[in-house]
């Protein structure tokens, strides 16, 4: 299976400080992966680097075969990225928002049909500042896949959706995937993450404490579920490892 991304011993600190060290991570076409941790672990800082908007202090990086410092531009049209915060003009409508990214790439997606799969269709010429936060997040994960993707990287992608919109959504990112599509997301919802993920690696303190799937990490962590045994690699739960 071909590799996508493509990380070797990454490693950037702020002021001294390591925010993340010695990073190593293969993601395969077609698959999901999750980067996890705790807030503070490394998750950004190791997202930025990947997708060259930060310079590591060392290591090697490699995304749909592009360095993605000195590539940047041909990898922008082959990648979509949605961010749990981002701004945008506060009066600009979602059909307007969705337009101006549609132009900014040279094949994009039909971006009325993506609002009707994530059922935002209703909301197209709603000023982006009045959807509820369900909605804009619905809305930030059309953006990123507008560019009509091989590899998106989504990060904390339901927050804000009920239980209903977050399985719908998972159905969605399980169908792309089918089709070919390269998911990479963090999560802080281990049932999302032991639904989608085929691989994971989870970061504390800016290191690499497990590489797998969620069933070896329950192996071998002895713990009976998986938030379990998350809790025991990230150290978020007293006592744990």
């Amino acid at each position: 299976m071909q590799e996508v991304i493509s990380v070797q011993h990454l490693s950037k600190s702020y002021g001294g400080l390591p925010a993340v060290e010695q990073l190593n991570l293969s993601v395969k076409r077609g698959t999901v992966y999750g980067l996890l941790g705790a807030n503070g672990a490394g998750k950004s800082t190791a997202i930025e680097c990947i997708l060259g908007t930060r310079r590591a202090d060392s290591g090697t990086v490699s995304v749909l075969g592009y360095d993605p410092r000195k590539d940047r531009r041909s990898l922008f049209q082959s990648v979509g990225v949605q961010f749990q915060e981002s701004d945008y003009q506060p009066e600009i409508k979602v059909s307007e928002l969705c337009e101006e990214t549609a132009c900014l790439y040279q094949s994009p997606a039909d971006w009325k049909k993506l609002c009707g799969q994530f059922d935002i269709e209703d909301k197209v010429n709603v000023p982006v500042k009045n959807l509820s936060g369900g909605e804009k997040q619905r809305l930030f994960i059309v953006l990123a896949l507008i560019p009509d993707p091989q590899l998106v990287f989504l990060d904390e992608l339901t927050t804000g959706l009920d239980v209903k919109a977050r399985r719908s959504v998972w159905r969605l990112l399980s169908a792309l995937k089918e089709k070919g599509l390269t998911i990479f997301l963090t999560s802080h919802f281990m049932d999302e993450v032991e639904a989608l993920c085929d691989e994971i690696c989870i970061l504390k303190n800016g290191k690499a404490v497990f590489y797998g799937t969620t069933a070896q990490a329950k192996e071998k962590s002895g713990c009976g579920n998986f938030e379990e045994a998350y809790l025991y690699y990230s150290s978020e739960e007293d006592g744990a490892q």
